[in-house]
């Protein structure tokens, strides 16, 4: 009965906002108003949801310049978590293609200009990438899950590379960004958002090198390595 109630809850405060998102969008190129609605969205889901959060490390961030937020992905609530825990922050995803198709979620996904990258498709990965570099150039910050899709054990996977050859075309620094706790709120293949606290923690930014092979490899381990600690 009471996750019937939430599911109702959680309904009502979704078609709203993404009406409203998709409304702003129209007339927003770069997404920056629908952002702020997505924030409130954000804070409802999670505030009807019963799900705390408990951030540490934003010392280390200048709320004046662009990031790229490298994070690891344990759950679907990982986005509006994200959305609350970096508040000084215009952030844009890049994201899998399909998840456009979603109805409400994705439909908000396009209308705020985050992202689509099909990753089957080498050109259009490097379109998405160019994107990238044009909402960053607006002011705005990028987050990117290098593992490609959630944990399904809450174990890191091998990160792919596209984000740190963002970072190093733009000469933006990195700075990883660990979230525990998400997936036991909102396991993967399941619906039902349970109450809890989830911990956020936001490392110090990483300064970019050269995009040789190399290094790309190296950035990749290194960050990697930050999350995992």
């Amino acid at each position: 009965m009471l996750y019937g109630l939430k599911l109702v809850a959680l309904g009502a405060v979704t078609v709203p906002a993404t009406l409203l998102t998709l409304l702003f969008g129209l007339f927003d190129s770069h997404g920056k108003y629908a952002y702020i609605i997505s924030r409130f969205w954000s804070w409802l889901i999670l505030t009807v949801g019963g799900v705390s959060l408990r951030v540490s490390g934003l010392n280390h961030l200048d709320p004046r310049r662009q990031y790229v937020f490298m994070v690891n992905h344990q759950s679907n609530i990982d986005i509006p978590v994200l959305f609350q825990s970096l508040p000084g922050f215009q952030l844009r995803w890049l994201a899998k293609k399909e998840i456009l198709w979603v109805p409400f979620f994705g439909w908000a996904i396009w209308a705020a200009r985050h992202i689509a990258v099909d990753r089957g498709d080498r050109k259009d990965a490097l379109r998405s990438l160019k994107k990238a570099q044009e909402r960053m150039a607006g002011g705005i910050s990028i987050v990117i899950f290098p593992e490609g899709t959630r944990s399904p054990d809450g174990r890191l996977l091998p990160f792919k590379r596209g984000g740190f050859l963002l970072a190093v075309k733009t000469q933006t620094p990195i700075v990883p960004v660990t979230i525990n706790g998400s997936g036991k709120i909102l396991p993967k293949g399941d619906w039902r958002l349970r109450r809890g606290e989830i911990k956020v923690t936001v490392g110090t930014p990483l300064a970019v090198e050269g995009g040789g092979a190399k290094n790309l490899r190296a950035m990749s381990a290194r960050v990697r390595e930050l999350i995992a600690a």
